[in-house]
């Protein structure tokens, strides 16, 4: 069957289904649902890792909520880019440069493009390490990361080769997306399952952590503050660092849960598919379960074990100068007390040192150790590795199908074959991750380049806000009435929420610097906007 074909029984499916019932709709969703999984395997990534973990070692169970609000917000917007794609059967890039403004699909499709090659670098670091760390156990060398990341380049190209192969390829390529998502819910989850049986999860406390409290975006976590009061002279300046610390975790956990580069992958994965303006309810569908529930259950799970595990717990090997304590968490102790010594002319204190012990970065593969006596020996270990594995790679196929759009959106070329595929291999400069991504804290590097990723956010989210109430591309498909009204107070929410975390990114890693080249971005597509105005009353 060709894809035509095949997308025009799906539609017929679809107004059978709707004709039956609710219960029947609902069925034939869930069985031709696909987008969705794909912003799932994104997602699911090395910076939602990351800032789970993080958020968990900082904030303890009471960020839980942000995760899941930013996904929800990140849906808003992606359920209006798929409203407009599948109302007008338009390239979004090319509808932007036409209708709305040129510099603003310039900047959306450069940035995306930046972002992904810039992500793939932790992501192919982050895989190779789940291989080598967890499931071979620390050994083989430089040569063991060598093979392992030609291994993942070559997986993931050929399941790339897979989607361009056409209808048949594209459903084979959805299928072992799923798999891989399910794959790395499950691990988590099993994670969290153990905890409970033994004994070492506070639910209440867990519970408490789903409700909206903002508290600490301005203040250290509660389980500081004696350590805080002991502080002495010392006491501003931990506050100061905690506070930024978490800042920057909770501005990276709503980055990553919905990224730039995938407010570029669903209207393209849709058209690519064939769907059009019948499909419209299955991809608000699919967002809200094939994208929504994995990456809740999954962040949420690695939230608490993060929490239960290193939340205010303080490693005495550290302070003690113990030689088992591991080199990379002395140093990063080192390092933090050296910038307090540094900051404040007062005598180190016994609070001082605790401090430090709570904050040093640690990274997944810590945790697997810290599960171990819980879990069994080398359970944690595998489990976590092929969970980090899981994310890492689904995550790179994901960036290499987003380059290959970009690449073939900005020379206009159609999205698939030989040109398509060229482009899904640029992302595969991430191969050399392993060896230019590292350090101490790599893991921790994930965190602020999800910061540079909220700076770039609110350029899609205005945007999209542009395209709906656009009538020249969306004609009689504009939403009408109360419609109208629901979709701009929910887009205009998503956005005003965004603008403020970019802007504070922005100038918390670049100072004026960094607002500056905002307001040049702006002000050059206002003028772009004021010269396409005039062209238009002098044609």
């Amino acid at each position: 069957m060709s894809n035509q074909d095949r997308v025009a029984s799906d539609g017929q499916m679809i107004e059978e289904a709707r004709a039956r019932g609710r219960g029947a709709t609902l069925k034939t969703y869930v069985r031709l649902s696909g987008p969705g999984w794909l912003q799932s395997a994104i997602t699911l990534g090395g910076g939602s890792l990351a800032s789970a973990l993080y958020l968990g070692v900082l904030t303890g169970y009471g960020l839980l909520w942000i995760q899941p609000v930013a996904m929800l917000l990140g849906i808003i917007m992606l359920s209006a880019i798929s409203y407009v794609t599948l109302s007008t059967g338009k390239r979004p890039f090319r509808a932007i440069c036409e209708h709305v403004n040129p510099v603003l699909g310039w900047g959306w499709i450069l940035a995306v493009l930046l972002a992904n090659l810039v992500w793939s670098l932790p992501q192919f670091s982050l895989g190779t390490a789940a291989i080598t760390q967890n499931l071979m156990g620390g050994g083989g060398g430089d040569g063991a990361k060598i093979a392992s990341s030609i291994g993942i380049l070559v997986v993931a190209s050929a399941v790339i080769w897979a989607y361009d192969s056409g209808a048949r390829g594209i459903r084979l390529f959805e299928l072992l997306l799923k798999g891989m998502v399910a794959l790395v819910v499950v691990c988590f989850f099993g994670v969290v399952v153990a905890l409970s049986t033994n004994g070492g999860l506070a639910w209440g406390d867990i519970l408490r952590g789903f409700n909206l409290d903002p508290s600490l975006i301005f203040e250290p976590a509660p389980v500081f503050t004696p350590f805080l009061e002991a502080a002495g002279p010392a006491r501003e300046w931990w506050t100061s660092h905690l506070v930024g610390q978490q800042r920057d975790v909770m501005i990276a956990a709503a980055a990553t849960a919905v990224g730039i580069n995938m407010t570029f992958l669903l209207p393209y994965s849709m058209l690519r598919k064939g769907w059009g303006k019948s499909f419209r309810g299955l991809a608000t569908f699919d967002l809200s379960t094939a994208l929504l529930i994995p990456f809740f259950l999954a962040t949420s799970c690695v939230v608490i074990a993060a929490a239960s595990q290193f939340h205010g717990k303080i490693d005495d090997r550290l302070i003690q100068g113990d030689a088992a304590a591991p080199a990379r968490l002395v140093k990063a102790y080192e390092g933090t007390l050296g910038k307090r010594t540094g900051a404040v002319d007062a005598p180190v204190t016994d609070a001082d040192r605790s401090l430090a012990a709570m904050l040093v970065k640690r990274d997944a593969f810590d945790l697997a150790a810290a599960l171990e006596p819980l879990t069994g020996k080398g359970v944690a270990r595998v489990v976590f590795g092929i969970g980090v594995l899981g994310m890492a790679l689904s995550t790179i196929i994901i960036l290499m199908l987003i380059s290959g759009f970009t690449f073939c959106e900005i020379f206009n070329r159609p999205a698939s074959g030989t040109f398509h595929r060229m482009g899904c291999l640029a992302a595969g400069i991430g191969v050399i991750g392993p060896f230019v991504w590292k350090g101490d804290a790599q893991f921790w590097l994930a965190v602020p380049t999800s910061v540079f990723g909220m700076v770039l956010l609110p350029v899609a989210y205005w945007t999209f806000i542009l395209m709906m109430n656009n009538r020249s591309l969306l004609g009689d498909q504009m939403p009408k009435g109360g419609s109208r009204v629901r979709w701009n107070v929910f887009m205009l929410l998503a956005a005003v929420i965004v603008t403020p975390a970019s802007l504070y990114s922005a100038y918390a890693k670049a100072g004026w610097y960094g607002l500056g080249g905002i307001g040049a971005f702006i002000a050059l597509a206002v003028v772009a906007g004021m010269r396409r105005r005039q062209g238009r009353s002098v044609g």
